[in-house]
């Protein structure tokens, strides 16, 4: 994967603070778009539908992918990503969703929608997700670029109309990667050509939060155990202190790792601090 900038931190927090969105252009190679599309050809053979219009009923979705390839893994934990993730969200956070999504020839556009709208949490309020959505082939004015009202994250009850001026596509090169606040409203725009487009889209969420995919079950425990720690944290092979994720009253990590003894436990520490504090 792409090395880290880190000069460019500050802005692109202040982007997000500001837009709800930023675009990380360029961040992947050439050869590790070939094998992200490798990967990802033996499930985009017609089998995968969407099966309503907000899926699409012209596109193909791929879940559950870090079941399906260790690639997966590298991009879900990119450190251009998780350096954002890591201001933005509290320790411990989780990966909550994870599908590739191959928007076909003549897609209608998608209903503007905001990703962390599964929390029936009044607005205007912080955002208890992050997503963001790699472009695998060029996003266009033309293939279905993902479309973004800026600024729309601070709304309150206010909606977007299905054609709203203030929209905004996100035209990027392949091999980028927008990030945009889990309160921002989007979607994907219509594709107007007669080739599919190709995108992947990683959504995090805060340590409390349920995820919209149940990770430790979309992705097998002898898979999982392949995965570096902090592959199997995001998955919630972990522990939020003091007590959040704990499988017979254990650290799940115990499940898929056989020298889980041998780690340095900072969650069992900091849980017993927590429980042993003076109330």
């Amino acid at each position: 994967m792409a090395t880290v900038e880190p000069d460019t931190l500050t802005a692109e927090l202040d982007t997000l603070a500001t837009e709800g969105f930023v675009v990380l252009e360029g961040v992947l190679g050439a050869g590790e778009i070939v094998a992200i599309r490798t990967a990802l050809e033996p499930y985009l053979q017609g089998k995968h539908f969407g099966r309503n219009r907000f899926e699409g009923l012209r596109s193909q979705r791929v879940y559950a992918l870090l079941a399906k390839d260790g690639i997966f893994a590298d991009l879900v934990s990119h450190p251009r990503v998780l350096r954002l993730l890591d201001h933005m969200l509290e320790p411990n956070y989780l990966l909550s969703a994870a599908l590739a999504i191959h928007l076909g020839p003549g897609e209608d556009a998608q209903q503007f929608h905001y990703d962390d709208g599964s929390y029936h949490i009044p607005r205007p309020r912080p955002p208890v997700g992050v997503s963001t959505v790699w472009a695998i082939d060029d996003f266009t004015a033309d293939n279905g670029a993902t479309e973004v009202i800026p600024g729309s994250h601070r709304w309150g009850d206010e909606r977007p109309g299905a054609d709203d001026p203030r929209r905004r596509k996100m035209v990027m090169p392949a091999g980028s990667v927008v990030v945009f606040l889990g309160t921002l409203w989007h979607g994907g725009g219509a594709n107007g050509t007669n080739r599919p487009r190709l995108g992947i889209t990683p959504q995090y969420c805060q340590p409390w939060a349920r995820q919209l995919e149940n990770m430790t079950l979309a992705v097998p425990l002898e898979i999982a155990a392949r995965y570096p720690r902090r592959v199997q944290e995001l998955l919630g092979f972990n522990i939020h202190p003091p007590l959040m994720g704990y499988v017979n009253g254990m650290h799940p990590a115990r499940l898929i790792d056989p020298d889980y003894r041998e780690r340095n436990r900072v969650e069992a520490q900091r849980a017993t601090e927590m429980l042993e504090r003076p109330r």
